[in-house]
């Protein structure tokens, strides 16, 4: 299997859980998507319906990203590629965890990730030195500590969030 076809593999083939109950015929998809998908039109009747989906949407989303958007998610499948089969399941694994809880606390850890990426380079790296040495019982009720708090703010209205956060700020200094 070429190297292209490895990134295309596992660029479109994400571990979301989508279940399609009927094969999608090749001549069902649009040109764009067989001219993505050329290479597996050989075996595609062979294939799984579910992964006939998922490969299908993936060529949908690769044809309306730019060259930059695919030059990343090419980068990203290489690093994927390098990783050891057991860091990758487990990744899988965490992967399957996250799709399992409920919307608003995934919504809430996608938040929190958001704000964890807007932070400076050293601080991300401060906190997660902090982390690293907290045992499990301190992690545990660090985050504990983290869900109240986003619960609290949740509530809130926008200018008594802002509110909060400028007086939570005005105290980190």
């Amino acid at each position: 299997m070429s190297k292209w076809m490895t990134i295309m593999l596992l660029v479109f083939l994400p571990m979301w859980s989508a279940q399609a109950a009927e094969p999608l015929a090749w001549d069902a998809l649009d040109a764009e998507q067989q001219r993505i998908l050329q290479p597996l039109a050989d075996g595609w009747d062979e294939m799984p319906a579910d992964m006939q989906h998922r490969l299908a949407f993936g060529a949908s989303r690769w044809s309306q990203m730019d060259e930059g958007q695919r030059a990343r998610a090419q980068a990203r499948m290489e690093r994927w590629n390098q990783l050891d089969p057991e860091v990758r399941e487990r990744i899988r694994e965490r992967y399957r965890q996250f799709r399992a809880l409920p919307p608003e606390e995934r919504a809430m850890i996608r938040q929190t990730r958001r704000w964890f990426r807007s932070l400076p380079p050293e601080r991300r790296q401060e906190l997660r030195e902090r982390w690293q040495h907290m045992t499990p019982d301190e992690r545990r009720a660090f985050r504990q500590r983290i869900h109240r708090r986003m619960h609290r703010l949740r509530q809130m209205s926008p200018e008594e969030r802002r509110r909060a956060l400028r007086r939570h700020r005005e105290r980190r200094r």
